[in-house]
């Protein structure tokens, strides 16, 4: 057995999807279509993408940084980037409510992020 859904990249990568696009797609819905739809592609995409390698990221920051700081880089360099990337092509999209689009997302990935980070951080000591 595989584990079910709950252990399934995939799975795990349409939730991000749906639910972070849908997000950004109401975010923009004061603006004409096809803009809140474009928004809601582009942010399905991203967070599918970001869903992917987010973990392995933490992990590999978290083996790499000794002390405290691994406890506070990983999630630090996870948002960070998440920021770039989002402000970046939200940007290019022409997507109208940047802000508005992104703060879930960057929200979801700076608690997974933490608590993940703390978790393995922990898990050395």
């Amino acid at each position: 057995m595989n584990g079910g859904p709950a252990r399934s990249s995939f799975g795990h990568v349409a939730v991000a999807f749906l639910a972070m696009g849908s997000w950004a797609a109401f975010a923009n819905r004061a603006h004409p279509m096809p803009q809140p739809l474009v928004a809601g592609v582009v942010q399905g995409l991203v967070s599918g993408l970001i869903t992917l390698f987010l973990k392995r990221m933490i992990e590999t920051l978290s083996a790499r940084v000794a002390g405290p700081a691994g406890l506070v880089v990983p999630p630090v360099i996870a948002v960070a980037t998440s920021v770039l990337i989002l402000t970046t092509l939200h940007s290019l999209a022409g997507t109208p409510e940047i802000r508005a689009t992104i703060a879930l997302p960057l929200t979801v990935t700076a608690i997974y992020a933490t608590l993940y980070s703390f978790a393995l951080w922990r898990a050395r000591r």
